[in-house]
């Protein structure tokens, strides 16, 4: 487990940034290839995955629907540069 990857769904993190999601994935990826930074070689393909893990991060809370969160509305799928909880209402 990637103990520096922190929990992004509520109630354990209420509003979730696009920061927060590309810092986790950018973790995940680390742990995932063993490089903390790739080498010019590999900065494409790392690149690439961590826009990859991003993007399914974000369609992953953007789908969860989280029991007991009362009034709280589901999530919606975070775009670059928005805030998951943007437009809620919340």
């Amino acid at each position: 487990m990637c103990r520096s990857i922190k929990t992004l769904r509520p109630p354990s993190m209420p509003e979730v940034s696009e920061e927060d999601i590309r810092a986790a994935a950018l973790q995940y990826v680390r742990k995932v290839s063993g490089f903390h930074a790739p080498a010019a070689h590999n900065r494409a393909v790392f690149e690439e995955a961590v826009d990859a893990v991003a993007t399914a991060t974000r369609e992953l809370l953007g789908g969860l629907e989280v029991r007991g969160a009362k009034g709280r509305p589901r999530q919606a799928a975070v775009g670059p540069g928005q805030d998951a909880r943007a437009g809620s209402g919340v």
